[in-house]
């Protein structure tokens, strides 16, 4: 499982040109899910997003996490191309990336798990669904987290 989190000043995501769900400071989380992804890399990536100290501290120090933020809010993103090849030729292949039929499961089981982890509600884009994704990337910080590269 792959993860881009995205410190943000707001994000929002629109379905069909209609608002679906939006957060101002907080973090964007894209998830790539693949098909040897488990609820072990769940929990570990869930507890890295609300542990990971990416926030600045009175002295502008990232010494803060999420949890730290009060008004802060997480917004979680399917996204398949995270998982994109693009060892051969110039077209990706997403061969890795896990079909509906798990990663519909194991997208719904990362949300419940980081609510519960946070302890407030998670906004969501909509599953599969052609979306637009819009950012105000704060510092810019981004950071990518494989659940395959613990150690």
């Amino acid at each position: 499982m792959r993860i881009l989190i995205q410190r943000v000043r707001k994000a929002g995501v629109t379905i069909n040109e209609q608002l679906k769900s939006s957060i101002n400071q907080g973090l964007l989380i894209l998830v790539g899910i693949e098909d040897a992804d488990t609820f072990e890399d769940i929990e570990w990536l869930c507890g890295k997003v609300v542990r990971l100290r990416i926030f600045d501290d009175e002295n502008g120090v990232m010494n803060k996490s999420i949890t730290d933020i009060p008004d802060a809010g997480i917004l979680v993103v399917s996204q398949f191309t995270l998982h994109a090849s693009t060892k051969k030729g110039n077209r990706p292949s997403y061969i890795k990336a896990a079909k509906p039929e798990i990663s519909i499961p194991m997208y719904e089981k990362f949300v419940e798990t980081l609510q519960q982890m946070f302890g407030k509600e998670i906004q969501t884009g909509t599953f599969g669904a052609d979306m637009q994704v819009e950012l105000i990337n704060d510092g810019p910080v981004t950071i990518w987290i494989d659940s395959k590269q613990k150690e």
